[in-house]
């Protein structure tokens, strides 16, 4: 079995500022990952990608901001989702862009 995409989009959601979500279901986990999941959920502002969600072989689960890059605890997609949109809503609250 290949990979089948769950989810592949892209929204802009503001002149300058664009989200784009994939979602893989894969035939077994990328180690370390358990889960049988591969993602890539990037916010982009002005051209520069402030905030990203994935997954990697070797890497496992991780989320990266402007400076930093540290693991992430996956357990669903929907959970994931959630807890992108509501990194996404606190970059543009502390960025002045609510």
């Amino acid at each position: 079995m290949k990979a089948a995409a769950l989810v592949r989009r892209r929204a802009v959601v503001a002149a300058d500022a664009f989200v784009e979500v994939a979602i893989w279901h894969v035939p077994t986990p990328l180690a370390p990952s358990t889960h049988r999941f591969k993602y890539r959920l990037a916010y982009v502002v002005k051209e520069q990608c402030v905030l990203r969600y994935d997954s990697e072989r070797a890497k496992g689960d991780h989320r990266h901001t402007e400076t930093t890059e540290e693991p992430y605890a996956f357990s669903t997609p929907d959970q994931l989702m959630a807890d992108f949109e509501a990194d996404v809503a606190r970059w543009n609250h502390e960025h002045g862009r609510s």
